[in-house]
């Protein structure tokens, strides 16, 4: 069996050294992977109930790209592991350009875990449309692939339109897990 842990979020706040030393923790212990959450915005004046409680807009939510880009600097081999990222608040070549960077500066340590998530709010608020975000979700994970495997790569969709595109560096996995 491996095990795995979930960063902490809402308890480790935004101390860089705390983060480093709780990082560096879990991989000397041997655990596989950390797990990350994702909300972009949270809202005062109603909880959202969550699996680490209930957030707003004073609950501290790392940004998951960025942050496995700190942790990918500061560990060797624990694996970088988004429990939900919430794809379709995210525009997809942007995602597959910055999973692609973590994958590369990690050495290939990355997993991406998505979801479509549940906060209508927090789709208004990122100018994205809730009611076909599981339709959305389907394209971009074709999408996704597509520019991870392929170099450059056509792509014609509901969504997506892309003729010859590519990014560069791909990744070190090809596709990254999902």
């Amino acid at each position: 069996m491996q095990l795995g842990t979930g960063f902490p979020t809402l308890d480790l706040g935004g101390d860089p050294q705390v983060i480093r030393q709780w990082a560096q923790a879990v991989e000397r212990m041997g655990l596989r992977h950390i797990l990350v959450y994702e909300h972009v915005v949270g809202f005062n004046g109603r909880d959202h109930n969550s699996a680490f409680g209930p957030l707003n807009a004073h609950s501290c939510m790392h940004e998951p790209f960025v942050l496995f880009g700190y942790l990918a600097a500061i560990t060797q081999h624990v694996e970088l592991v988004t429990g939900v990222l919430v794809l379709p608040q995210r525009q997809t070549a942007l995602v597959a350009k910055q999973a692609a960077e973590v994958d590369v500066l990690s050495g290939g340590r990355l997993r991406l875990g998505i979801g479509i998530g549940w906060v209508l709010e927090e789709f208004a608020a990122l100018n994205e449309v809730y009611a076909n975000r599981g339709q959305r979700s389907v394209e971009q994970i074709a999408v996704l692939r597509a520019l991870w495997t392929q170099q450059p790569t056509d792509f014609s969709g509901t969504w997506h339109a892309l003729e010859q595109a590519g990014i560069s560096p791909l990744p070190v996995q090809r596709p990254i897990p999902i």
